[in-house]
C-alpha cells in the first residue's frame, strides 16, 4: 500500500517549460541552503552539505544527497520504508522548486522554498 507521500510524487504538475534547470550542484546548494522544502504534509530540509531530513504525513523523512551528472541523486528513507535511490531533475521557478524522478522522465514533485 503507498503512503500518502508516495501518492503525492506521482501527481502531475505544470509544463517544464516555465521552470528553469537547475545545472549544477554550486547552483543548488545555494538555492536550498537556510530553506525548508513545503508541500501539504510535507516539510524537509535538503542541506548544502549533503543531508535530507524532515517530516512527511507525521513521519519522519532522513537521507543523503549527491549531485552526479546535472542530477539531484538521493537515497531516502520515509517512516522506516526505504524509498530506494533515484537520480532527478531539478528545475526552479520563483519560490518553487521541482524535482522530477528518472532523470526528469518520471514523475514530478513540486515544493515551495521557505526561508
Amino acid at each position: 500500500m503507498l503512503k500518502p507521500f508516495s501518492l503525492m510524487l506521482l501527481c502531475a504538475t505544470p509544463a517544464q517549460a516555465e521552470y528553469a534547470k537547475i545545472a549544477d550542484a554550486e547552483q543548488f546548494r545555494a538555492l536550498v541552503a537556510g530553506k525548508t522544502l513545503t508541500r501539504p504534509l510535507i516539510r524537509l530540509e535538503v542541506s548544502p552539505a549533503g543531508t535530507i531530513s524532515g517530516t512527511g504525513a507525521r513521519w519522519e523523512v532522513s537521507g543523503r544527497w549527491t549531485w552526479q551528472d546535472g542530477y539531484f541523486c538521493r537515497d531516502l528513507n520515509w517512516g522506516g520504508d526505504d524509498l530506494g535511490y533515484n537520480c532527478q531533475e531539478v528545475r526552479v521557478k520563483g519560490s518553487r522548486i521541482r524535482f522530477t524522478s528518472d532523470r526528469g522522465k518520471g514523475p514530478s514533485a513540486e515544493f515551495r522554498l521557505n526561508d
